[in-house]
């Protein structure tokens, strides 16, 4: 019965035991996760973000924040664990070691005279007769009476002083930190404890394994369903025009569970008519088109008509229920505007490329989603090749703004932001007519816009030269520059309600054949990363080159340098085409400033497939792009096109036509590519095939 006892009164240290062992490291994760989210505070400080309120949290917002499911559950936890400790402490100090010599209040050793004269004090203290106190006549019974026996025995006192217990030595015991009344197997106690073994054993553990697996059946690694990524996948395709993009972006699965409330009809058809310009409807027969758009599925035109609510900057009028409808799609939409990128660069044809056009017109939707800029204003026009989209992210901007800049010669966003400031002063405050204060809050936008500038070359490791069906290694150091000196910042986003980072996307593409060969996400937020990464890389390299450990630690040095100094290391693997002269674009392309992507050129000489031994010598060239489509010249026969991306908002007609020529060979090398361009068709078929 003691021993039951005393595995009764292990039960709450079990029980904080297995609460801590996963508590413990998941709150230290939490309290990390929360310093480097708010070491990640680099924001912009304008009057139009600070209106916004996404980065001032008032008390409510602070509280409403906290006060989260796994958050409220992280505190009663431990509010459990640190009553458990507060129970185990006084249970301690009540179950204590029987130790003769200290109850009676003596020293180890003390004589038979010492023990009776102290047993002798204290019963007239503690004895029944002397003190009717209930509690005093327990202690003397348990405590007092049991030591005076144990200490005047002289059995029971040599096995106190040899062995440290009055009965002897003390087999070695095991058992159950359960309670008392589960240790009794008998009657209904034993029901009980067979229910715990098997609910802990068995079915809590397999409640979670369900729970798992219904989720990863449900969802991909970045919490994107899988029925939204097979939807993108088989609506993709390699001539989607950037005006297209948004039809198949609303089709994600996820906005299809977006409620649709008969309450929100007549807000919604009053906000048709708001965006309906946006919508590209028929004007002659805007009637019909506007009935036939409403015909659509519900949850398709109530999304789209957010989000170019959204584009729009008409918000304001919002119901509460559609502006938390808004507000769910504008979360959602960072990720599934990443996994839409993906699909657009999933190998497609036989040599393994993705599309170009798609991509682009991906980065653009996401530009303008972040930034609330319509579609339509990324129009080319006025001499710009992005419309006047770029100037409309700016704050206290808009298209009047941007017509009274233009007749003093400044059309393109570069041209102003290569004016110094008190230029750019000058013309605000004298032609726009913005006050001090709105002069100084486009200041601070601009000097947290990054700048970007790349170094790109391919080679072959090992080898001179670049040889049909080698695998090619691309290296490219991409450069972020800001005029206030940070690297590493959130953008300028006050209409987006949610936090978002920069990330970038490397694209090597040939645009003529609209394929990309290469493609990777870059990121400038996290440094440590970065650093792991590139170091890892440079020491992979420079160990199939076959370089001394001393190289090796100098080629490192330098990368830690670049990095730190604002640069981030892009490499990977290609499959080289066929033999053929190709001119490359490397695109750097953000997916939240409008106006800071970059691109360079890579010209590319793919050698026959000879012998080993008789390659020839380095045959890459990079160098900047020249504007208005002019191209330097090549050995090979080549036609001229437009080396320039613009953003292609126009009619279905004219994106047919642009895909007829954007298809036309370069030299020798795109006439072969030809045939293995029908090939790939047949692949595409049997990719989708397995994909299914």
């Amino acid at each position: 019965m003691a021993a039951s006892e005393e595995n009764s009164s292990l039960f709450p240290i079990f029980i904080l035991t297995m609460m801590a062992l996963p508590l413990v490291p998941y709150t230290i994760i939490k309290l990390c996760r929360a310093a480097k989210k708010k070491a990640k505070s680099l924001h912009c400080e304008c009057a139009v973000c600070t209106r916004s309120g996404k980065y001032h949290k008032s008390l409510f917002k602070r509280i409403s924040n906290f006060s989260t499911w796994s958050n409220m559950t992280l505190v009663l936890l431990w509010v459990i664990m640190a009553f458990l400790v507060y129970y185990i402490k006084n249970m301690s100090a009540e179950a204590q070691v029987f130790e003769p010599f200290n109850i009676l209040g003596l020293e180890p050793g003390a004589s038979d005279s010492e023990i009776k004269k102290a047993y002798r004090r204290l019963s007239i203290q503690y004895h029944p007769d002397k003190n009717p106190d209930p509690e005093a006549n327990k202690y003397f019974v348990e405590y007092i009476s049991k030591a005076y026996q144990a200490l005047t025995d002289p059995i029971s006192r040599e096995n106190y002083e040899k062995y440290g217990h009055p009965d002897g030595r003390q087999g070695f015991q095991m058992g159950i930190a359960l309670p008392q009344f589960l240790l009794n197997i008998e009657g209904a106690s034993g029901g009980i404890l067979l229910i715990w073994i098997v609910g802990i054993c068995i079915l809590l553990p397999l409640v979670i394994a369900v729970i798992y697996l219904s989720k990863s059946a449900k969802y991909s690694g970045n919490y994107v369903m899988h029925q939204t990524l097979l939807a993108y996948y088989h609506l993709m395709k390699p001539s989607l025009a950037p005006s297209k993009v948004l039809d198949v972006f609303i089709k994600a699965a996820e906005y299809m569970e977006i409620p649709v409330r008969r309450v929100d009809d007549e807000p919604l058809h009053k906000l048709l008519l708001l965006v309906r310009s946006e919508l590209n409807l028929d004007s002659k027969n805007i009637k019909q088109e506007q009935a036939k758009f409403l015909k659509q599925h519900p949850p398709l035109v109530k999304t789209q008509l957010l989000i170019q609510a959204h584009l729009t900057r008409e918000t304001t009028d919002l119901p509460p229920t559609l502006n938390g409808d808004l507000k769910r799609v504008l979360e959602l939409a960072p990720r599934l505007l990443e996994e839409l990128m993906k699909m657009a660069l999933i190998p497609r044809t036989a040599q393994g490329h993705g599309w170009l056009r798609p991509a682009i017109g991906v980065v653009e939707l996401s530009q303008c989603v972040i930034q609330a800029v319509p579609l339509s204003a990324k129009k080319a026009g006025g001499g710009s090749t992005e419309g006047i989209a770029p100037f409309l992210q700016l704050p206290h901007f808009s298209e009047a703004v941007t017509k009274k800049i233009a007749r003093k010669k400044v059309r393109t966003f570069e041209e102003l932001r290569e004016m110094t400031q008190q230029e750019r002063t000058d013309l605000l405050s004298q032609v726009a007519g913005f006050s001090a204060t709105e002069v100084e809050d486009v200041e601070r936008v601009l000097e947290i816009m990054p700048s970007l500038s790349m170094e790109v070359k391919c080679e072959t490791e090992g080898e001179e030269g670049i040889q049909e069906g080698d695998i090619v290694t691309v290296q490219a150091w991409i450069k972020l520059q800001r005029p206030n000196g940070l690297i590493g910042a959130l953008p300028h986003a006050p209409y987006y309600p949610n936090h978002k980072d920069e990330n970038f996307w490397f694209l090597l593409a040939d645009q003529n054949s609209n394929n990309v060969w290469f493609s990777q996400k870059v990121n400038f937020m996290d440094e440590a990363t970065a650093l792991t990464t590139a170091s890892k890389a440079i020491e992979e390299m420079m160990e199939v080159s076959g370089a001394s450990a001393r190289e090796t630690s100098a080629a490192v040095r330098e990368a830690v340098e670049k990095l730190k100094g604002g640069s981030r290391l892009v490499m990977g693997k290609f499959q080289a085409p066929a033999e053929g002269n190709y001119s490359m674009t490397c695109f750097c392309l953000c997916d939240s400033w409008i106006g800071c992507d970059t691109k360079t050129g890579l010209k590319v000489k793919i050698l026959k497939r000879t012998r080993a031994g008789t390659r020839g010598g380095v045959i890459t060239e990079e160098g900047p792009l020249l504007e208005d489509g002019a191209e330097e010249e090549e050995e090979v026969e080549d036609e001229e096109y437009d080396d320039d991306y613009e953003s292609e908002y126009s009619e279905d007609e004219q994106d047919e036509q642009d895909t007829k020529n954007g298809t036309t060979a370069n030299g020798d090398a795109h006439r072969k590519n030809k045939q293995s361009s029908s090939e790939g068709s047949e692949s595409e078929d049997e990719y989708k095939h397995r994909f299914n």
